[in-house]
């Protein structure tokens, strides 16, 4: 877990000395609380590097709070880099029991577990006056899969919605709580912001001054054009010595955390745009209507899109929170009336293992494989090539994000996959940011200084590249069938769904 490069010197506070190419030891900012870290899996063990490497912090404040099945791995680190540990697992009914001894006003909960409930630690925190962050807005264990549930009870969404009143509860002067900011959700908004910038750039837009406010960023996407935005991701990492096995889940990150997900609804951001409703698609009847539900999985939901190394391909439509966040912050309305909202959603291809794994998955009507391996260490070659694509402006789409190879990433930070590192990077972003700005309530990556983010998290996910392409879900349609298509309109969602 921790010997991605073997062959490498151990600083005295446990960090590898990786050479030129490794971003600089540089302390971000000074804290002199506590840190509890919730979850010990391949984020937790790629965050923790990041904190001791760019946050000033004694090791004798940081505390890993993880289950029985990480014990061997947290022993591991807590001698490496001097840090204290506890074997516990969070439920609904003790995790206050837990949590309390451990956390002080002004302390920091980093929370990077899976089935941990989101709005009881934002309670929490809040009553403890304690900083947080987390990378999923999700239910207590079993939330996800309860038949008693509704599918849109069971949404992103609805668990957004909770988490909205509570920043409403709070207020905007509560102390900071960074929620959704890892990869994606969390850096694909940066990326969004970072993307329209150079399309009004490219394009000829004047933006006389650098959008700072919902409202601003909202009309310039709609001046530009955008009718879609897709999260567009394809990974190809592979482990050339170990093939997936018949009941066997493997995956580059979380596999709970992924099969959580996949058996949720599909979900996406609903733009002004569309002219037609899915057959399967519906509105919720709560909360900003900023996002429909398809009643299927997203492990079995596909639909087309485009990166730059791969180009065309067919991805899951996974529900995610920034499908919802990023179409609901560039809402524009006039008065009550929404005149303006980018359809916004997923479209992810994880590693070819994962594809097969969920195939299995989906052909045992979702009971999952008894075994699960999370691929680090073993990955041979690949990349993750994570990023965001902007369609229906002046220049057709555009594509802005992260080409993060597997062996560049072992070259700037230990205990990291490229999968992992897009998302530690941008958990230390949010951390910093956090500590920075310490009572500015519950805020999503939207709302928080995307150029502070990218400046700590560039330097580990790079290259970071932006391409336009004509692409479109029209493109070579119709060689041996005919399809409903909607030909006046190439970024109708009826378009790039895979039926």
């Amino acid at each position: 877990f921790f010997d991605n490069m073997a062959d490498a010197t151990m600083l005295p506070n446990g960090n590898l000395d990786l050479g030129p190419e490794a971003p600089p030891h540089v302390k971000h900012v000074k804290f002199t609380k506590n840190v509890i870290m919730i979850g010990f899996g391949s984020i937790g063990g790629g965050t923790l590097p990041l904190i001791i490497k760019h946050i000033d912090v004694p090791s004798k404040n940081i505390t890993i709070l993880t289950a029985a099945d990480r014990q061997e791995a947290v022993e591991v680190a807590a001698k490496r880099y001097n840090v204290n540990f506890k074997i516990a697992s969070l439920l609904k009914d003790n995790y206050k029991s837990i949590l309390d001894p451990l956390v002080s006003e002004g302390d920091f909960i980093v929370n990077l577990s899976v089935d941990v409930g989101s709005a009881s630690m934002l309670e929490f925190c809040n009553e403890k006056k304690a900083l947080y962050i987390d990378t999923v807005v999700e239910p207590w264990l079993g939330g996800y899969t309860d038949p008693s549930l509704t599918p849109s009870q069971r949404s992103n969404y609805a668990q957004r919605e909770d988490m909205l009143a509570l920043k409403h509860k709070f207020g905007d002067k509560a102390t900071t709580a960074v929620v959704t900011h890892g990869a994606n959700p969390g850096l694909v908004s940066h990326f969004v912001k970072k993307a329209i910038l150079n399309i009004a750039k490219d394009t000829g837009v004047s933006v006389p001054s650098k959008p700072t406010t919902k409202a601003e960023w909202g009309a310039l996407a709609q001046k530009l054009g955008i009718k879609t935005i897709h999260i567009a991701e394809r990974d190809t990492q592979v482990c050339e010595t170990r093939s997936k096995k018949p009941g066997e889940f493997v995956n580059t990150w979380s596999v709970d955390g992924f099969i959580s997900e996949g058996c949720q609804p599909s979900e996406l951001g609903w733009g002004t745009h569309e002219k037609e409703l899915p057959a399967d698609g519906h509105h919720h009847t709560f909360g900003t209507d900023a996002a429909i539900y398809l009643n299927r999985p997203g492990c079995n939901t596909k639909v087309r899109t485009w990166t730059p190394t791969e180009g065309p391909f067919h991805g899951f439509l996974v529900t995610h929170n920034e499908s919802i966040s990023i179409a609901d912050y560039f809402t524009v309305k006039d008065g009550e009336k929404v005149v303006y909202r980018p359809t916004v959603h997923y479209a992810y291809h994880p590693c070819d293992d994962a594809v097969l794994s969920l195939h299995e998955l989906n052909g045992k009507n979702f009971v999952e494989q008894k075994n699960k391996r999370l691929m680090v260490d073993e990955i041979t070659e690949g990349i993750d090539e994570l990023g965001v694509l902007l369609c229906g402006h002046a220049k057709n789409v555009y594509w802005f994000g992260s080409q993060l190879e597997i062996h560049k990433s072992r070259r700037l930070i230990e205990c990291n996959s490229a999968t992992s590192l897009q998302v530690t990077a941008a958990v230390l972003g949010g951390i910093i940011w956090a500590m920075e700005n310490p009572n500015s309530g519950i805020m999503e990556p939207d709302e928080i200084d995307f150029e502070r983010v990218l400046e700590i998290a560039e330097p580990y996910v790079v290259p970071v590249i932006g391409e336009y392409s004509d692409w479109t879900p029209l493109q070579d349609r119709e060689t041996l069938f005919t399809e409903d298509l909607d030909k006046e309109d190439p970024f109708q969602f009826k378009n790039f769904r895979v039926v």
